[in-house]
Protein backbone atom coordinates (compact mmCIF):
# COMPACT_ATOMS: atom_id res chain seq x y z
CA UNK A 1 0.00 0.00 0.00
CA UNK A 2 2.86 2.05 0.71
CA UNK A 3 4.91 1.31 -2.68
CA UNK A 4 3.09 3.85 -4.04
CA UNK A 5 4.74 6.86 -2.32
CA UNK A 6 8.29 5.54 -3.23
CA UNK A 7 9.54 4.44 0.29
CA UNK A 8 12.07 2.18 0.72
CA UNK A 9 11.76 -1.59 1.43
CA UNK A 10 13.44 -1.20 4.66
CA UNK A 11 11.35 1.63 5.94
CA UNK A 12 8.00 0.05 5.33
CA UNK A 13 9.24 -3.23 6.54
CA UNK A 14 9.89 -1.35 10.07
CA UNK A 15 6.61 0.38 9.96
CA UNK A 16 4.69 -2.76 9.12
CA UNK A 17 6.87 -4.63 12.78
CA UNK A 18 5.97 -1.29 14.42
CA UNK A 19 2.23 -1.44 13.81
CA UNK A 20 2.27 -5.51 14.89
CA UNK A 21 3.66 -4.79 18.07
CA UNK A 22 1.70 -1.98 18.69
CA UNK A 23 -1.95 -3.72 18.11
CA UNK A 24 -0.11 -7.10 20.11
CA UNK A 25 0.81 -4.93 22.94
CA UNK A 26 -2.98 -3.52 23.20
CA UNK A 27 -4.78 -6.92 22.84
CA UNK A 28 -6.32 -7.87 26.40
CA UNK A 29 -5.32 -11.43 26.35
CA UNK A 30 -5.88 -12.53 29.60
CA UNK A 31 -3.00 -14.40 31.43
CA UNK A 32 -3.23 -18.13 32.16
CA UNK A 33 -4.85 -19.13 35.43
CA UNK A 34 -3.33 -20.87 38.08
CA UNK A 35 -5.73 -24.00 37.15
CA UNK A 36 -9.19 -24.66 37.84
CA UNK A 37 -10.26 -24.64 41.74
CA UNK A 38 -12.42 -26.91 43.42
CA UNK A 39 -16.72 -26.59 41.80
CA UNK A 40 -19.60 -26.28 43.79
CA UNK A 41 -22.57 -28.77 42.75
CA UNK A 42 -25.62 -30.13 43.70
CA UNK A 43 -26.16 -33.16 45.91
CA UNK A 44 -24.99 -36.76 45.35
CA UNK A 45 -25.13 -37.64 42.23
CA UNK A 46 -22.23 -39.04 39.38
CA UNK A 47 -20.01 -35.78 38.08
CA UNK A 48 -17.61 -36.03 35.41
CA UNK A 49 -14.07 -36.76 36.07
CA UNK A 50 -11.10 -35.66 36.21
CA UNK A 51 -11.94 -32.63 37.57
CA UNK A 52 -9.72 -29.69 38.93
CA UNK A 53 -7.39 -31.48 40.93
CA UNK A 54 -6.62 -30.02 44.90
CA UNK A 55 -3.19 -29.04 44.81
CA UNK A 56 0.49 -30.28 44.28
CA UNK A 57 0.54 -33.86 42.00
CA UNK A 58 1.55 -37.13 43.97
CA UNK A 59 5.53 -38.11 43.02
CA UNK A 60 6.39 -41.54 40.97
CA UNK A 61 3.81 -44.77 41.17
CA UNK A 62 0.83 -42.73 42.35
CA UNK A 63 -1.94 -41.93 39.85
CA UNK A 64 -3.32 -38.00 39.57
CA UNK A 65 -6.22 -36.92 41.95
CA UNK A 66 -9.60 -37.90 40.39
CA UNK A 67 -12.68 -36.28 41.33
CA UNK A 68 -15.76 -38.46 41.73
CA UNK A 69 -18.44 -36.02 41.77
CA UNK A 70 -21.48 -36.33 44.60
CA UNK A 71 -21.40 -34.06 47.16
CA UNK A 72 -20.31 -35.72 51.03
CA UNK A 73 -21.15 -34.18 54.70
CA UNK A 74 -18.46 -36.65 56.34
CA UNK A 75 -15.76 -38.55 55.66
CA UNK A 76 -15.48 -41.74 52.80
CA UNK A 77 -15.31 -44.88 53.54
CA UNK A 78 -13.64 -48.00 50.94
CA UNK A 79 -13.88 -51.67 51.22
CA UNK A 80 -12.72 -54.36 48.19
CA UNK A 81 -14.63 -57.84 48.24
CA UNK A 82 -12.71 -59.33 45.43
CA UNK A 83 -9.79 -57.72 42.94
CA UNK A 84 -10.48 -54.64 40.81
CA UNK A 85 -13.33 -54.19 42.74
CA UNK A 86 -15.17 -50.77 45.20
CA UNK A 87 -17.35 -49.68 47.57
CA UNK A 88 -17.09 -46.39 48.31
CA UNK A 89 -19.94 -44.87 50.69
CA UNK A 90 -20.14 -41.18 52.42
CA UNK A 91 -23.12 -39.34 54.01
CA UNK A 92 -24.85 -36.91 52.26
CA UNK A 93 -27.00 -33.91 52.26
CA UNK A 94 -29.76 -35.92 53.56
CA UNK A 95 -27.54 -37.21 56.04
CA UNK A 96 -28.14 -40.73 54.74
CA UNK A 97 -25.62 -43.46 53.35
CA UNK A 98 -24.43 -43.02 50.00
CA UNK A 99 -22.57 -45.50 48.14
CA UNK A 100 -20.44 -45.71 44.85
CA UNK A 101 -18.60 -48.31 43.22
CA UNK A 102 -15.81 -49.97 40.67
CA UNK A 103 -16.68 -52.80 38.63
CA UNK A 104 -13.42 -53.25 37.02
CA UNK A 105 -14.38 -50.98 34.12
CA UNK A 106 -16.31 -48.28 35.31
CA UNK A 107 -17.65 -46.13 38.31
CA UNK A 108 -21.58 -46.32 39.03
CA UNK A 109 -23.72 -43.74 39.73
CA UNK A 110 -24.35 -42.78 43.40
CA UNK A 111 -27.13 -44.77 45.16
CA UNK A 112 -28.52 -43.92 48.66
CA UNK A 113 -29.03 -46.91 50.90
CA UNK A 114 -30.89 -44.62 53.98
CA UNK A 115 -30.68 -44.46 57.68
CA UNK A 116 -29.82 -40.81 59.35
CA UNK A 117 -26.02 -40.99 59.96
CA UNK A 118 -24.88 -39.04 62.87
CA UNK A 119 -20.96 -39.92 61.98
CA UNK A 120 -18.89 -41.04 59.00
CA UNK A 121 -19.26 -44.48 57.94
CA UNK A 122 -16.95 -47.72 58.26
CA UNK A 123 -16.61 -50.25 55.52
CA UNK A 124 -15.39 -54.14 55.43
CA UNK A 125 -15.51 -56.65 53.45
CA UNK A 126 -15.25 -60.10 55.22
CA UNK A 127 -15.48 -61.84 51.65
CA UNK A 128 -16.98 -62.00 48.06
CA UNK A 129 -19.97 -60.10 47.84
CA UNK A 130 -20.02 -59.78 51.85
CA UNK A 131 -19.69 -55.72 52.66
CA UNK A 132 -20.75 -54.70 55.75
CA UNK A 133 -20.88 -50.77 56.78
CA UNK A 134 -20.77 -49.33 60.10
CA UNK A 135 -21.97 -45.86 61.65
CA UNK A 136 -22.79 -44.10 64.39
CA UNK A 137 -26.68 -43.35 64.98
CA UNK A 138 -28.65 -40.56 66.30
CA UNK A 139 -28.99 -42.65 69.87
CA UNK A 140 -24.57 -42.39 69.81
CA UNK A 141 -24.96 -46.26 69.34
CA UNK A 142 -23.07 -48.40 66.68
CA UNK A 143 -25.48 -49.25 63.47
CA UNK A 144 -24.68 -51.93 60.73
CA UNK A 145 -25.99 -52.24 57.76
CA UNK A 146 -25.25 -55.48 55.04
CA UNK A 147 -24.93 -56.76 51.59
CA UNK A 148 -25.18 -60.20 51.32
CA UNK A 149 -24.45 -60.90 47.41
CA UNK A 150 -27.88 -59.83 46.60
CA UNK A 151 -29.20 -57.55 48.58
CA UNK A 152 -29.14 -54.59 51.30
CA UNK A 153 -30.24 -55.49 55.02
CA UNK A 154 -32.06 -53.15 56.91
CA UNK A 155 -30.37 -51.28 59.64
CA UNK A 156 -29.14 -52.80 62.91
CA UNK A 157 -28.60 -51.53 66.36
CA UNK A 158 -25.17 -52.75 67.90
CA UNK A 159 -25.46 -50.74 70.86
CA UNK A 160 -22.94 -48.45 72.83
CA UNK A 161 -22.26 -45.16 73.39
CA UNK A 162 -19.79 -43.45 70.68
CA UNK A 163 -18.11 -40.67 70.26
CA UNK A 164 -16.02 -40.99 66.84
CA UNK A 165 -16.64 -42.86 63.44
CA UNK A 166 -16.30 -46.48 63.19
CA UNK A 167 -13.72 -48.58 62.34
CA UNK A 168 -13.64 -52.30 61.05
CA UNK A 169 -11.49 -54.69 59.88
CA UNK A 170 -11.54 -58.69 58.64
CA UNK A 171 -9.15 -61.27 59.47
CA UNK A 172 -11.29 -64.33 58.19
CA UNK A 173 -14.22 -65.25 56.43
CA UNK A 174 -17.44 -64.34 58.52
CA UNK A 175 -15.21 -62.59 61.19
CA UNK A 176 -15.96 -58.74 62.03
CA UNK A 177 -13.97 -56.40 64.42
CA UNK A 178 -15.37 -52.98 65.10
CA UNK A 179 -13.11 -50.06 66.78
CA UNK A 180 -14.54 -46.54 67.76
CA UNK A 181 -14.23 -44.12 70.65
CA UNK A 182 -16.11 -44.27 74.12
CA UNK A 183 -16.65 -41.52 76.52
CA UNK A 184 -13.38 -41.86 78.30
CA UNK A 185 -11.62 -41.35 75.26
CA UNK A 186 -10.25 -44.94 75.31
CA UNK A 187 -10.42 -47.00 72.15
CA UNK A 188 -13.49 -49.51 72.23
CA UNK A 189 -14.21 -53.34 70.43
CA UNK A 190 -16.74 -55.03 69.61
CA UNK A 191 -16.63 -58.73 66.91
CA UNK A 192 -18.57 -60.66 65.48
CA UNK A 193 -17.51 -64.50 65.45
CA UNK A 194 -19.49 -65.46 62.95
CA UNK A 195 -22.92 -66.26 65.13
CA UNK A 196 -23.02 -63.60 67.55
CA UNK A 197 -21.62 -60.06 68.73
CA UNK A 198 -19.60 -59.62 71.90
CA UNK A 199 -20.06 -57.12 74.33
CA UNK A 200 -18.26 -53.78 74.33
CA UNK A 201 -14.33 -54.48 75.97
CA UNK A 202 -12.02 -51.06 76.51
CA UNK A 203 -8.70 -51.31 75.11
CA UNK A 204 -7.19 -48.47 76.62
CA UNK A 205 -5.38 -45.48 75.50
CA UNK A 206 -6.87 -41.81 74.74
CA UNK A 207 -7.55 -41.56 71.12
CA UNK A 208 -8.70 -37.53 69.53
CA UNK A 209 -9.48 -38.95 65.95
CA UNK A 210 -11.65 -41.65 64.71
CA UNK A 211 -9.75 -44.96 64.55
CA UNK A 212 -8.60 -46.86 61.97
CA UNK A 213 -7.84 -50.67 61.49
CA UNK A 214 -6.63 -53.43 59.28
CA UNK A 215 -5.84 -57.24 59.18
CA UNK A 216 -2.76 -58.69 57.11
CA UNK A 217 -3.54 -62.17 57.92
CA UNK A 218 -5.33 -64.52 60.10
CA UNK A 219 -5.84 -63.71 63.87
CA UNK A 220 -3.92 -60.19 63.72
CA UNK A 221 -5.61 -56.59 63.50
CA UNK A 222 -3.46 -53.43 63.41
CA UNK A 223 -5.20 -50.64 64.80
CA UNK A 224 -4.08 -46.58 64.45
CA UNK A 225 -5.15 -43.48 65.70
CA UNK A 226 -4.36 -39.99 67.10
CA UNK A 227 -2.61 -39.15 70.25
CA UNK A 228 -3.27 -35.98 72.31
CA UNK A 229 0.06 -34.74 71.17
CA UNK A 230 -1.02 -35.19 67.27
CA UNK A 231 0.75 -37.95 66.42
CA UNK A 232 0.30 -41.19 65.02
CA UNK A 233 -0.48 -44.18 67.83
CA UNK A 234 -0.53 -48.33 66.90
CA UNK A 235 -1.91 -50.78 69.13
CA UNK A 236 -2.00 -54.31 67.66
CA UNK A 237 -3.81 -57.90 68.85
CA UNK A 238 -1.35 -61.07 67.17
CA UNK A 239 -3.27 -63.48 67.57
CA UNK A 240 -3.20 -64.38 72.06
CA UNK A 241 -2.96 -60.97 73.36
CA UNK A 242 -3.33 -56.93 72.39
CA UNK A 243 0.10 -54.91 72.34
CA UNK A 244 0.55 -51.77 74.60
CA UNK A 245 0.35 -48.50 72.45
CA UNK A 246 3.10 -47.31 70.77
CA UNK A 247 3.26 -43.68 68.93
CA UNK A 248 5.18 -44.23 66.03
CA UNK A 249 5.94 -40.12 66.15
CA UNK A 250 6.73 -38.03 62.93
CA UNK A 251 4.98 -34.69 61.96
CA UNK A 252 1.81 -33.98 63.51
CA UNK A 253 -1.72 -35.05 61.69
CA UNK A 254 -4.54 -33.16 61.44
CA UNK A 255 -6.85 -36.33 60.93
CA UNK A 256 -8.00 -40.07 61.81
CA UNK A 257 -5.67 -42.06 59.93
CA UNK A 258 -6.72 -44.79 57.42
CA UNK A 259 -4.77 -47.99 57.08
CA UNK A 260 -4.43 -50.66 54.27
CA UNK A 261 -2.16 -53.82 53.50
CA UNK A 262 -0.35 -55.07 50.40
CA UNK A 263 0.30 -58.09 51.82
CA UNK A 264 1.84 -60.31 54.96
CA UNK A 265 3.15 -58.17 57.33
CA UNK A 266 2.64 -54.87 55.39
CA UNK A 267 0.99 -52.23 56.50
CA UNK A 268 -0.09 -48.85 54.28
CA UNK A 269 -1.36 -45.64 56.93
CA UNK A 270 -2.43 -42.34 55.41
CA UNK A 271 -3.73 -39.28 57.13
CA UNK A 272 -3.96 -35.54 56.85
CA UNK A 273 -1.02 -32.91 57.28
CA UNK A 274 -0.56 -29.60 58.44
CA UNK A 275 -1.24 -28.09 55.15
CA UNK A 276 -4.50 -30.38 54.91
CA UNK A 277 -2.13 -32.58 52.09
CA UNK A 278 -2.31 -36.51 52.20
CA UNK A 279 0.70 -37.93 53.85
CA UNK A 280 1.73 -41.73 53.72
CA UNK A 281 3.73 -43.63 55.19
CA UNK A 282 4.48 -47.59 55.61
CA UNK A 283 5.61 -50.40 57.85
CA UNK A 284 8.08 -52.83 55.23
CA UNK A 285 8.08 -55.83 57.78
CA UNK A 286 10.75 -54.64 59.68
CA UNK A 287 10.65 -50.71 59.63
CA UNK A 288 8.22 -47.73 59.62
CA UNK A 289 9.49 -45.05 56.92
CA UNK A 290 8.70 -41.45 57.62
CA UNK A 291 5.69 -39.47 56.74
CA UNK A 292 5.93 -38.50 52.50
CA UNK A 293 3.61 -35.95 51.41
CA UNK A 294 1.13 -37.16 48.36
CA UNK A 295 -0.23 -33.47 47.88
CA UNK A 296 -3.82 -32.37 47.10
CA UNK A 297 -5.66 -30.71 49.37
CA UNK A 298 -8.10 -33.08 51.30
CA UNK A 299 -10.77 -31.96 53.78
CA UNK A 300 -11.69 -34.72 55.66
CA UNK A 301 -9.92 -38.35 57.02
CA UNK A 302 -8.66 -40.35 54.41
CA UNK A 303 -10.07 -43.59 53.51
CA UNK A 304 -7.71 -46.26 51.76
CA UNK A 305 -8.31 -50.30 50.98
CA UNK A 306 -5.49 -52.53 49.06
CA UNK A 307 -7.62 -54.87 46.35
CA UNK A 308 -4.68 -57.16 45.65
CA UNK A 309 -0.60 -57.00 45.00
CA UNK A 310 1.03 -53.44 45.63
CA UNK A 311 -2.11 -51.98 44.61
CA UNK A 312 -3.32 -48.95 46.81
CA UNK A 313 -6.68 -46.83 46.63
CA UNK A 314 -6.99 -43.50 48.59
CA UNK A 315 -10.24 -41.83 48.79
CA UNK A 316 -10.67 -38.21 50.56
CA UNK A 317 -13.27 -35.09 50.25
CA UNK A 318 -11.91 -32.29 48.59
CA UNK A 319 -12.61 -28.29 48.98
CA UNK A 320 -15.91 -29.01 46.46
CA UNK A 321 -16.66 -31.38 49.02
CA UNK A 322 -16.69 -33.64 46.44
CA UNK A 323 -15.25 -37.78 47.08
CA UNK A 324 -11.61 -37.27 45.59
CA UNK A 325 -9.18 -40.87 44.27
CA UNK A 326 -5.73 -41.70 44.28
CA UNK A 327 -4.66 -44.40 43.27
CA UNK A 328 -0.77 -46.79 42.91
CA UNK A 329 -0.88 -49.89 40.81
Amino acid sequence: MLKGYGLPQTVMDQALIALIVLVLNNLNIPEPSPGPGPRPGPGPGPRPGPGPRPGPQPGRNWSSWEDLGGILTSSPAVSSSQANRLDVFGRGQNYSLWHKWWDGRRWSDWEDLGGVLASSPGAVSRGPNGTDVFTVGQNRALWHKWWDGRRWSDWEDLGGILMTAPAAASWGPNRIDVFSTGENQALWHKWWDGSRWSNWEDLGGIITSPPAAVSWGPNRIDVFGRGQNRSLWHKWWDGMRWSEWEDLGGEPITSGPAAASTGQNRLEVFARGTQNQLLYRNWNGSRWSSWQSLGGMITSDPAAVSWGGTRLDVFARGQNNHLWHLWRD
